[in-house]
């Protein structure tokens, strides 16, 4: 292990899931991740059914995600220098409050019926942009607030939040949009308020660096540092790759209204459905961690969640695919879980940043791009074809990454040693 992060406010031999909840400011963060994730759920149900009754187009479906793509690549290296640089609870609560900005802006075009395509695809422009800055620093920043022995549990009890808000927000963000588009884009907005709120309630050690000049070799040392760490690369490559192919989320307007013919509250309950799952799983994994052949674990998480993908796909009734969802949220816990604890314990805090920014443009821009590979194979081949190839192309990407990193299947215990 290259480093440790900072000692946090508890008891470092401490490990009961009780302590977690004792410690305030890991407690603002977890409400907080709420909030916000709830509302960018929320925004995902809002505009992807909008998007898709204004132009009844799988592939502008699939333009909504590359419109998010799109900012996380040109800013992943700048923002993961931001995060090792400056205060990041102050990132975290300006890109919040970006965010918050684009909901409102929604609110008033939808409310005075001046939203158009390109106008939405803008401000998912600069809704995409805001989470660059936000995903990396906001997954350095957990690290400081526990310390190391307790990190397994936090980003378990992190991962929860986050589950739990994504099952709370589309939902709810489908069930107001069917009352009024207006109200659930206003609900979204004052949801990143108050999660901005929060983050700013946080006091945050800052990061000593040295103030390096922003440049080139400055900017790729996340790269680099993935790049000769087989563990990391491995780790946050096979999560790529993995939601890549199997995405299917931008799809989902498509099953929801043509496929199940349910409403705009049918699309919130299958966006919700993965996200039921993966909280059962954090649950689980809070309470009972992976313990021995974590990485062994990991592959068998991502070969189900194809195979979960696979079931979707040819579901011919609305529950059986609610369930196939909900499998296919609840492997990709697994593989989360792993991740999230393996990066942070093999990257020194003053990297984590960059890091960070190389692992968001991996793992979280993936879905984005996903969401763009889905759209334009569903306009070329259909939605059915276009989620069954994904389900098969990510069983064959968990057959090749075995091969291809025996340090990722080898891990044994998720802890600063990983012995």
């Amino acid at each position: 292990m290259t480093g440790r992060p900072p000692p946090g406010p508890m008891d470092a031999t401490d490990i009961s899931a009780e302590r977690i909840t004792r410690n305030a400011p890991f407690l603002k963060f977890w409400f907080a991740r709420i909030f916000a994730t709830s509302a960018l759920q929320m925004l995902a149900v809002c505009v992807g059914w909008q998007v898709y009754e204004l132009t009844d187009s799988a592939l502008d479906l699939g333009l909504v995600g590359l419109a998010q793509f799109i900012p996380a690549v040109l800013f992943v290296l700048v923002a993961g220098h931001v995060a090792d640089r400056y205060h990041r609870g102050h990132i975290v609560r300006i890109a919040q409050a970006v965010a918050a900005l684009v909901a409102f802006a929604l609110a008033i075009g939808t409310a005075w019926g001046m939203l158009t395509r390109e106008i939405i695809f803008a401000l998912i422009f600069i809704l995409g942009s805001a989470r660059a800055f936000e995903l990396p620093t906001l997954h350095a920043l957990l690290p400081g607030l526990v310390p190391a022995s307790l990190l397994p549990r936090a980003v378990a009890a992190s991962a929860s939040a986050n589950q739990t808000a994504t099952i709370a927000g589309p939902a709810l963000g489908g069930l107001l949009y069917a009352i009024n588009p207006t109200l659930a884009y206003l609900t979204a907005f004052a949801f990143l308020v108050s999660a901005s709120t929060l983050i700013s309630l946080i006091h945050i050690e800052r990061v000593k660096s040295a103030h390096e000049p922003m440049a080139f070799s400055i900017l790729f040392a996340g790269i680099n540092f993935i790049r000769r760490n087989p563990l990391i690369l491995g780790a946050i490559s096979l999560d790529m790759f993995a939601v890549l192919l199997a995405g299917a989320t931008a799809l989902l307007p498509i099953f929801a209204r043509d496929v199940f013919n349910v409403g705009p509250w049918g699309l919130g309950l299958l966006r919700a459905a993965p996200a039921v799952g993966a909280l059962g799983m954090a649950l689980v994994l809070a309470r009972w961690p992976l313990g021995k052949a974590a990485g062994v674990k990991m592959f068998i998480g991502v070969a189900i969640y194809g195979v979960a993908t696979i079931a979707f796909a040819i579901s011919t009734s609305f529950p059986l695919a609610m369930i196939s969802l909900a499998v296919l949220g609840a492997a990709d816990m697994v593989s989360v879980v792993v991740r999230q604890t393996l990066v942070p314990l093999n990257t020194p805090d003053e990297m984590r940043g960059r890091v960070n920014a190389v692992g968001s443009l991996f793992i979280g821009t993936s879905n984005q791009l996903g969401d763009f590979r889905a759209g334009v194979m569903a306009a070329m081949f259909g939605a059915f074809a276009s989620v069954l190839i994904g389900g098969i192309g990510t069983l064959l990407i968990v057959a090749l990454w075995m091969r291809l990193f025996p340090a990722l299947l080898r891990v044994n215990k998720l802890d600063a040693t990983q012995q």
